[in-house]
């Protein structure tokens, strides 16, 4: 049986150089970064060789880049460590199409008395700018969008929501787990105040990632100890993980996903037009959505009934069916799909190594389990 992968945007495979440096940095540099002597040094200088890595890919100094176990933990520091500082009830504008590493901590914060507005999107998935403006409050301390979807590839104008968080004086975050690596993330063209990476989203492993922290932005701790990441995470720096994102993210700034992967994109959904015709429905905004991404529907089905009938092929569903009923992702749900449309919805999303041959091959193999 061959397997397929084309679920990219959940997590991606190893890149080869990264698995070179992980194993460098297991057989060379085993030493405790916070150690001046012999074998602390190089584990010290890989940690900040890897900070200046991953700085150089959104245009960032490295003295605002701090790392974290991944994109989760990135989420969780900025949200919980904004409304902490406040003196007063903090009021938090996230979206409703936002991660669960968003939306979970948000709901934490709800427990222990912060105030939390969930903006909607439009039928693209895409979210308004000036709802954002109307939702703002005299305490909102903190304005949390995602840059791009990770379900529909959707990808959000977080440089004009910028400028309204500037203008009200409100710290602005953005999860970037997504797009990093797909399209140009630069934080001063995007004015972010925190943006959240993570690794294994980016031909790194997992349990790695790293906040950007604007110079001059003043946020706790999240991790208590000794003063190790500027005194904002405490904690023994994991130097193999660390270094393996430092060089995943020279790969991506050095080719940023080419063309041919939006081609190849864009070649399968005519494909699958051509052999589906109208019993196929795009999700997502057709123009401006991740490279990588393709979100579809297909009519009469449901998409795991679809996947079911082809498990050599590893994709994600948007809905899940449970005793006869229908429950459509959050992000479907806030784009007001039609759950007769959206029962029948599959991501695919491809990647570095995806291959025409692959496109031809899940074609066929969706004609097939289509027919059945």
């Amino acid at each position: 049986m061959e397997h397929i992968y084309m679920d990219y945007n959940a997590s991606t495979p190893i890149a080869p150089e990264v698995k070179d440096t992980i194993i460098d940095m297991l057989d060379n540099k085993y030493g405790n970064p916070s150690a001046s002597h012999w074998a602390g040094t190089p584990a010290k200088d890989a940690v900040e060789h890897a900070r200046t890595q991953v700085a150089s890919l959104i245009g960032a100094s490295p003295e605002e880049i701090i790392f974290t176990s991944g994109g989760t933990e990135a989420n969780n520091h900025v949200l919980k460590g904004v409304t902490e500082a406040c003196e007063k009830k903090a009021h938090v504008i996230t979206t409703t199409i936002e991660h669960p590493a968003i939306h979970e901590p948000c709901r934490y914060l709800e427990k222990h008395g912060a105030e939390v507005t969930y903006v909607g999107t439009d039928t693209y998935g895409q979210v308004d700018p000036a709802e954002i403006e109307a939702a703002i409050k005299e305490n909102t301390a903190l304005i949390s969008v995602m840059h791009a979807n990770n379900e529909t590839g959707t990808i959000n104008h977080i440089d004009q929501i910028a400028k309204i968080a500037q203008r009200h004086k409100i710290a602005l975050h953005s999860d970037a787990a997504q797009s990093l690596g797909k399209i140009p993330v630069h934080v001063q063209q995007l004015g972010v105040d925190y943006l959240s990476i993570a690794g294994h989203k980016l031909y790194a492993p997992k349990g790695v990632g790293a906040l950007y922290i604007r110079k001059g932005k003043q946020l706790p701790s999240f991790m208590h100890g000794a003063g190790h990441e500027q005194g904002r995470r405490a904690g023994t720096e994991n130097v193999v993980l660390t270094a393996a994102l430092g060089t995943a993210c020279e790969l991506a700034e050095k080719e940023l996903y080419p063309s041919a992967v939006q081609q190849l994109r864009d070649d399968f959904w005519q494909q699958l037009q051509d052999a589906f015709g109208d019993q196929v429905v795009l999700n997502g905004h057709p123009t401006e959505r991740l490279p990588n991404t393709l979100h579809v529907s297909f009519k009469g089905t449901t998409g795991q009934d679809i996947l079911d009938h082809m498990p050599e092929i590893a994709a994600s569903t948007g809905a899940a069916c449970h005793s006869g009923s229908v429950n459509l992702s959050a992000v479907l749900k806030a784009m007001g799909t039609d759950p007769e449309i959206g029962k029948g919805a599959i991501r695919f999303s491809l990647g570095r190594y995806s291959t025409h041959s692959d496109i031809h091959t899940v074609v066929e193999k969706l004609k097939a389990a289509f027919s059945r």
